[in-house]
């Protein structure tokens, strides 16, 4: 258990982040579904749109440190890939 009060701070500040690391996670992952959503019904122009709105997004996600960037651009390049190929 945390004696220091640094460490006491610590635990309060872990546990706000993580609160906030979690909706900004979220927030990602609900904008991926919809471009996947958006590919499953093979509407092409509707996942072009929803990965432009993404993409930032997940850009932001790796500026803020809650994802990689090497993870992002490997989920970026497979929707690219997806949205390309629909007919």
């Amino acid at each position: 258990m945390a004696n220091t009060p640094q460490a006491k701070k610590r635990i309060r500040r872990n546990a706000r982040r993580a609160v906030v690391n979690h909706n900004r996670i979220s927030r990602i992952r609900t904008f991926v579904k919809k471009v996947e959503a958006a590919i499953e019904a093979g509407d092409k122009t509707e996942a072009a749109t929803a990965l432009q709105a993404a993409q930032p997004e997940m850009a932001r996600g790796i500026a803020t440190g809650v994802l990689h960037k090497n993870t992002v651009a490997r989920k970026f390049s497979r929707l690219t890939k997806k949205v390309a190929a629909l007919a």
